[in-house]
């Protein structure tokens, strides 16, 4: 009996993935995918678009949201990479802030929320792969401070540098007073927990950099914070 009901649903398993019509796993290279790129591969499907529905009530594709697809756990090679979709959900965009600060080890929340920055409004994305959360700045501010990082599945990704990532939270705090060198560390070290060895070892010059790109006098205060620490540490190490 055992062995029927496993016959059963060894036939229903390849009528589902092995009598597609086409193989899409051939036709689409990638993982993740566009509309078009879907389209192109169900192009001898009188109706494209019920052979999309029949896929994804199947679980063989997944929306990320409207015209960004990647196939179901059957057909996928690679784990999918957050931080890719990030960039590809809403653009021009590159992961930053919170989660960007926790992957280069400057803090140690992680951000269950993967938080961009982009240039146009602010948005979020409730997806299957989780919260996607983007926050505006000015152009003049988003062309710096970009690094390219590959991923094991020769994929790659847009993300703050770990400074870029600092200015940009520093920037976007709202709920927290910052008027004063002491009131910034007491953010930096308290609320985010930024060891203070990692403050020293930045460059000053940087975030008046970034303080010059954002028109912003916080970071103007963090730039003349690390200088403060750094000269302490120097004449601590002098005695």
């Amino acid at each position: 009996m055992q062995y029927m009901i496993y016959i059963s649903q060894l036939f229903l398993y390849q009528e589902t993935m092995g009598h597609m019509d086409i193989n899409l796993r051939k036709t689409i290279q990638s993982d993740i995918f566009d509309y078009q790129a879907l389209s192109e591969a169900l192009k001898e499907y009188a109706s494209p678009r019920d052979k999309i529905s029949d896929l994804l009530k199947k679980k063989i594709i997944i929306r990320i949201k409207k015209g960004i697809y990647v196939f179901g756990e059957t057909l996928r090679q690679n784990p999918v990479p957050r931080e890719l979709l990030a960039n590809l959900i809403y653009g021009p965009s590159y992961v930053s802030l919170d989660y960007a600060l926790h992957f280069h080890g400057f803090v140690p929340e992680r951000s269950e929320a993967l938080t961009s920055v982009c240039l146009g409004r602010s948005r979020k994305f409730s997806t299957p792969f989780g919260l996607f959360l983007y926050r505006s700045i000015p152009a003049s501010a988003y062309n710096t401070g970009m690094l390219r990082i590959e991923t094991e599945s020769e994929s790659a990704f847009l993300m703050a540098a770990p400074d870029k990532a600092l200015a940009d939270k520093v920037v976007m705090e709202r709920g927290t007073p910052i008027s004063t060198q002491k009131e910034m560390l007491a953010f930096l070290t308290e609320d985010l927990r930024v060891d203070s060895g990692i403050l020293r070892s930045l460059d000053s010059r940087r975030f008046s950099d970034f303080a010059d790109a954002f028109r912003s006098r916080k970071l103007r205060l963090l730039s003349a914070l690390i200088k403060r620490l750094q000269h302490k540490n120097q004449d601590t190490s002098h005695e």
